[in-house]
């Protein structure tokens, strides 16, 4: 997204925020149905002590871990730029 140029357009920096927002919200939705399926047993059911102490940390670590991998991912996708609407094609007429 035009890094060689000085200013960002509007747009640009719509679009950055736009990608922002969509990487914090689908990386809080991931890290959350994660930590509710390791976690979630631990939360319901009357499990032993311990297992309920690993279940809840390798939740929350691994949670937390998938957030920032996500948000990530997402934001340096969109900073190499946009992808082929079709793939393999090197002819806009083909």
């Amino acid at each position: 997204m035009g890094h060689s140029r000085g200013r960002r357009t509007q747009s640009e920096r719509d679009a950055i925020t736009v990608e922002i927002g969509y990487a914090l919200a689908s990386a809080v939705f991931a890290a959350a149905v994660l930590f509710g399926v390791l976690a979630g047993p631990a939360l319901l059911f009357d499990l032993p002590t311990t297992v309920e102490k690993v279940l809840l940390a390798a939740g929350t670590v691994l949670a937390a871990t998938l957030f920032f991998l996500r948000v990530i991912s997402v934001l340096v996708r969109f900073r190499q730029g946009p992808q082929p609407s079709q793939p393999g094609r090197t002819r806009p007429d083909s």
